[in-house]
């Protein structure tokens, strides 16, 4: 990327970023601009560049948000109607370490309304379209910031993965994704979906872009008591494997993949292989458990975080209700998309009174059973590679009138989150009609620059 100094202006790199923007309006990428604020931050970054002040790693660089991480400037709306006018008093840790290194924020970008969705169809300002074919979907739910990056807007963008809401619309959108290690980047500031899963990274078009942008978001913040101390402290080029294998799950190899996909993916464990990578199959029989463990932990933990959007305390109240209970029930049943209420509904469901033991309780005792699973894996193996998706972006439209299909798109991205590891997307090729492909690595707790690492050696420059 472009970093501001005596020969680049930082203004220069963020108008020609504003611009591209404007020609790529009709991706529908960003929900709302930040042009006057970024103009007037890049102008401070030029005036410090010119004292010979230290402006940051990033100084200058243009980035996009997506608009689920708070900060001031304009509205944090979460792609919903409930936030849709919400000025945050706060700004969230993962954007002010950013900005502390001199990147500008551009601009919002489009998502499933609070992350709900993997399509980026469920936005209350509708869809954002691929990057590689508008009839098609970007993925979710950071749908926006992926195509920000695919299309050239800005070098890098911030997304949340929950269950695959930055590798999924990585791959459909060609370029790299990282979900951390939960609990590497702090939260704080960031509207919440799940607060087991919710993990913040980052969109680059190369290894070496997304390496620098996690290392400054990475550590320990008091405002998040999950967060971990910084382990994002090597080069890159020390995060070395330590046994040079790679486990290939033939789980998510078989029936119900593309055979385009298989095909992508077993060609970039050829490369792995040439980089001096021994590639075995392994079998791990319990990920085929881990999308029903998931849409049962993960909407209790929605329903629990959707509560306080009553109408009471902020955000969207319903101009209909005459009383209190008018109030509560108006305003969620006009301020949330239906997939935000259904994933209410079955939250609510598993955690009442009765099914808590028949359903939450024995998927939090399976989920361990998964974490376990990844565990004896990774005594034998650095890292595990298989498809981020089972096909490449589907069109618009295709599946919103079935969540159970749209829920399938998450199978292979959803294990990683509930165990709570990293995962990267990496761009590994297209479909005859064009459209990329993504493979997966996935590491143990920690390895996150390890697979950075691994993606590095066999990356095409």
């Amino acid at each position: 990327m472009k970093i501001a100094d005596k020969n680049t202006k930082a203004v220069d790199l963020v108008r020609a970023a504003l611009e591209k923007a404007k020609e790529c309006e009709d991706y529908h990428a960003f929900i709302s601009m930040n042009e006057a604020h970024a103009l007037d931050r890049a102008r401070e970054i030029d005036a410090k560049i010119a004292r010979g002040e230290d402006a940051g790693r990033l100084a200058g660089v243009p980035f996009a948000l997506k608009d689920n991480y708070l900060s001031p400037e304009g509205h944090t709306t979460a792609a919903a109607k409930m936030l849709e006018n919400f000025i945050s008093p706060i700004t969230a840790t993962a954007v002010a370490r950013i900005e502390a290194e001199g990147a500008i924020m551009i601009g919002r970008t489009n998502l499933d309304a609070y992350a709900h969705g993997g399509s980026t169809e469920n936005s209350y300002f509708g869809p954002t379209s691929n990057a590689y074919d508008k009839t098609r979907v970007s993925g979710g739910s950071s749908g926006g910031s992926a195509v920000a990056v695919a299309l050239g807007i800005v070098p890098f963008a911030l997304g949340s993965d929950t269950g695959g809401s930055i590798r999924q619309p990585a791959s459909f959108n060609g370029v790299y994704g990282v979900k951390p290690t939960f609990g590497t980047v702090s939260r704080y500031g960031v509207v919440a979906m799940a607060s087991s899963t919710d993990t913040m990274g980052c969109f680059a078009k190369n290894v070496e872009d997304a390496n620098l942008v996690m290392s400054i978001m990475a550590g320990k913040d008091e405002k998040d008591s999950t967060t971990l101390d910084d382990f994002w402290t090597k080069p890159l080029e020390e995060a070395k494997p330590a046994k040079k294998k790679i486990g290939l799950i033939k789980d998510f190899m078989g029936e119900g993949v593309d055979e385009e996909v298989k095909a992508a993916v077993l060609g970039y464990a050829d490369k792995l292989k040439k980089a001096g990578y021994e590639i075995e199959e392994i079998s791990m029989p319990t990920l085929k458990y881990a999308l029903a463990i998931y849409y049962i932990v993960v909407p209790a933990e929605i329903a629990s975080n959707l509560s306080r959007y009553d109408g009471i305390r902020y955000g969207f109240r319903s101009k209909e209700a005459k009383n209190l209970d008018e109030i509560y029930s108006k305003t969620r049943d006009e301020g949330f998309m239906p997939e935000n209420k259904r994933r209410i509904m079955i939250g609510n469901f598993v955690l009442s009174s009765g099914f808590f033991d028949a359903y939450y309780l024995k998927a939090q005792k399976a989920r361990t059973l998964l974490i376990n699973e990844y565990n004896k894996a990774f005594e034998k193996y650095d890292a595990l590679l298989c498809p981020v998706a089972p096909r490449p972006a589907f069109k618009i439209g295709e599946n919103t009138s079935d969540p159970l299909q749209m829920y399938l798109e998450d199978i292979m991205t959803v294990p990683p989150s509930l165990a709570g590891i990293p995962g990267l997307s990496i761009p590994v090729g297209k479909s005859k009609a064009g459209l990329p492909i993504g493979a997966q690595l996935v590491g143990p707790r920690q390895s996150d620059q390890t697979l950075l690492h691994i993606a590095a050696e066999v990356e095409e420059k």
